[in-house]
């Protein structure tokens, strides 16, 4: 099975969020040539339900989970792409389209890798969670797919293929991730004339002050993450006019907190700040769902593991880290022990997304190294 013609597949099977069965169709027949028992799964409710997949293989010795995605961002205009985005175009060693670093090559790479691994002595089991939302709500996804899987089978270790690299394969690996809040605060005045300011009541000053008290910093780090940031990413009061003062003003936020914070205490202590910074304001307060929890890996051995394998094959040894954004690795956690590895992600969701033959043959050889490091060491 060869990881470039996989990929170019992949890419080719138009899978914007949630990813329909045409692209499970692929995976499906590739991991059943291999031997695999592959399971289809859709969860959620009609019209909101995603396609998922599970496959397993082996038995005996210890189990690794590969874990991935394979719907994809929209591509934007695809007039401003070099090649269409979904044409799966190879340029010399580069392989374009949605999907090419985030994360298509990188499910590509896993399956051929797993199909390609002999065993040992001591058996082993390797196992795909393959789901069709990552890249949307994440609702009907890796969440119940995972508690589906673990109830079934025992995981001994799990990898998930985001673009972890920065610079060049195998710089980075992911052991944990910031948690995310996000949430919503609604400053009710009066409407009225600027020339007759008594007679109305501006909410823009307390808004602009509560903006003030939540950027203070929430923290100064902990053993194995940065400070928590909290970033004001909207202020809206939907006033065209000048002579009118408006009625109410808007600010939305998000937070990614470290491992000092649940959702809970974080809430309170952002709530806290508001009603300091304005207590006598008509204020409301309303938290998005999906928030998550930060979290890391504490298995040294697992970590280690990971590592040697990958430095074996790039000659780098990855360096830990919590940064970045969320990603499925959030519900694996609950289940498995995690780590995520995988391309440079220097393009993703970029216009004219892109990685190169050479460097998905090296990411396929690297989780090949992994599957035997996790299931032999």
């Amino acid at each position: 099975m060869n990881v470039v013609e996989l990929a170019r597949a992949l890419i080719r099977a138009e899978s914007v969020t949630p990813a329909g069965a045409p692209v499970f169709d692929i995976v499906d027949e590739a991991l059943t040539a291999a031997g695999f028992s592959v399971t289809r799964l859709t969860f959620g409710e009609d019209g909101t339900s995603v396609d998922n997949l599970f496959a397993t293989k082996g038995e005996g010795g210890r189990h690794i989970a590969l874990a991935g995605h394979v719907d994809v961002v929209p591509p934007g205009n695809p007039a401003d792409w070099r090649h269409p985005p979904f044409a799966a175009a190879v340029d010399g060693d580069t392989l374009y389209g949605r999907g090419a670093q985030d994360m298509k090559g990188a499910v590509a790479a896993m399956i051929v890798a797993g199909t390609e691994w002999a065993g040992g002595e001591m058996g082993g089991q390797i196992s795909f969670l393959i789901t069709g939302d990552e890249e949307g709500p994440a609702i009907h996804g890796t969440k119940p797919l995972v508690a589906w899987a673990a109830e079934r089978v025992e995981v001994d270790a799990c990898i998930v293929g985001e673009p972890t690299s920065r610079e060049v394969l195998g710089d980075t690996i992911k052991i944990g991730r910031r948690g995310s809040t996000s949430g919503e605060i609604v400053v009710t005045g009066k409407q009225g004339h600027v020339a007759y300011q008594a007679l109305a009541h501006n909410p823009i000053p307390t808004l602009l002050a509560i903006g003030e008290a939540l950027n203070a910093p929430l923290d100064e780090g902990s053993d194995t993450f940065d400070p928590s940031n909290l970033e004001i990413v909207s202020v809206d009061v939907s006033n065209p006019a000048f002579n009118v003062i408006p009625a109410e003003a808007r600010l939305r936020f998000n937070v990614r907190a470290n491992d000092l914070w649940t959702t809970d205490t974080l809430k309170e202590a952002l709530s806290a700040r508001v009603r300091h910074a304005a207590p006598k304001a008509d204020i409301t307060i309303t938290w998005q769902e999906g928030a998550s929890e930060a979290f890391v890996t504490r298995d040294p051995v697992f970590i280690q593991s990971v590592s040697d394998a990958i430095e074996r094959q790039t000659g780098v040894r990855p360096t830990p880290t919590t940064g970045g954004g969320t990603s499925d690795a959030r519900f694996i956690k609950d289940h498995f022990p995690v780590i995520e590895f995988g391309a440079v992600g220097s393009t993703m969701h970029q216009v004219d997304e892109r990685t190169s033959l050479s460097e998905l043959e090296r990411l396929k050889n690297c989780y090949l190294a992994i599957i035997d490091s996790v299931l032999t060491g």
